[in-house]
């Protein structure tokens, strides 16, 4: 069991928390990452990224989170493989005053500010074909890949807000999306579903529940239903299919000691990534339930790495202008 001790303490290592490790590398502070259960984060599963700033041409996913690490630990970052199984966040007079989380490993992570960088994960249906066109026809992101099916057929399965956001979307590069959900009705909001409606270019499936994707070596070319009320099977042809039934954040770590909204997103200050705890920052997708692409999480990492940094030079202020009075 190793205990290591940094200024800054970043947990999670995909765009957000790499970004936060550079700048606070460059300031001087020393961060350790620590990995989590899935290194870089979603941009390991993603295939194609055409809209990160600053690449011509079509880069790789994992391409593209390798030289972020790289680049994190050339100034000075620590990356450590492990995964936080607990945190305390008490600023313990005992061990200096600095936050604690415990690894998988049994090591032990001290800092004087932490950076919450854990993520969230697109939530899956978990049927037949989903992995394996993954990529190939099957997606959670419009935003990040509907530009790929520019004039071709597409779906999307859903009946949320990210759902119908999702549709409306699409319709930017698609003559034809289908919707498809489960019941008979959306639980998007009343506004959302009006524009959802009145579009043109978008048709709504309902009562249809998606029981595998289906295709060749080419990728997706249809999903599999049946109808919730009739029990009759169909497939509905497809080069391409949104799942839009929400994100999961990674937030059960932080359940009892930090704020959290009704859908498990940390809150934080509006204009911040200041937590509801002094010195605990949160940036990326397990505060950002709104945007989440790999460029917002890496400017909220740039925020944190930024707040994280003014936080500790006003405690050793605070320190240093104690000190002077006592002596």
């Amino acid at each position: 069991m190793t205990t290591h001790t940094t200024r800054m303490l970043i947990i999670g290592s995909g765009p957000a928390g790499l970004t936060a490790a550079i700048y606070g590398a460059r300031a001087g502070m020393q961060p350790i990452v620590v990995q989590g259960l899935q290194p870089g984060g979603q941009l390991t599963i993603t295939t194609d990224v055409e809209n990160y700033p600053g690449f011509r041409d079509v880069i790789q996913g994992p391409w593209l989170v390798e030289e972020m690490q790289a680049q994190a630990e050339h100034v000075g970052t620590r990356i450590l493989w492990d995964t936080i199984t607990s945190v305390d966040l008490s600023r313990a007079k005992e061990r200096g005053g600095t936050f604690r989380a415990i690894g998988d490993s049994g090591d032990i992570y001290e800092g004087e500010t932490l950076v919450i960088a854990t993520g969230a994960q697109a939530k899956w249906l978990g049927i037949p074909g989903e992995l394996e066109f993954s990529g190939k026809g099957v997606s959670a992101c419009a935003t990040c890949d509907g530009f790929f099916y520019r004039g071709k057929k597409v779906v999307v399965i859903g009946g949320g807000n990210t759902a119908v956001e999702e549709a409306l979307y699409l319709t930017n590069y698609s003559p034809d999306v289908t919707l498809i959900h489960r019941r008979d009705s959306l639980r998007a909001e009343k506004i959302l579903q009006d524009r959802l409606f009145l579009h043109p270019g978008i048709s709504v499936v309902w009562n249809k529940a998606v029981d595998s994707f289906e295709g060749d070596a080419s990728g997706l070319t249809g999903v599999a239903l049946t109808d919730t009320v009739t029990g009759a099977k169909s497939v509905l042809p497809t080069q391409g299919a949104f799942v839009a039934i929400g994100h999961a954040p990674a937030t059960e770590l932080f359940r009892d000691s930090l704020t959290l909204d009704t859908n498990g997103y940390i809150q934080v200050e509006p204009g911040t990534t200041q937590t509801g705890v002094p010195g605990v920052f949160a940036c990326g997708d397990v505060m950002d339930h709104i945007y989440r692409q790999a460029v917002t999480a890496a400017g909220t990492g740039c925020m944190a790495a930024l707040d994280a940094e003014r936080f500790v030079a006003a405690q050793d202020f605070a320190r240093n202008s104690a000190l002077k009075v006592t002596v």
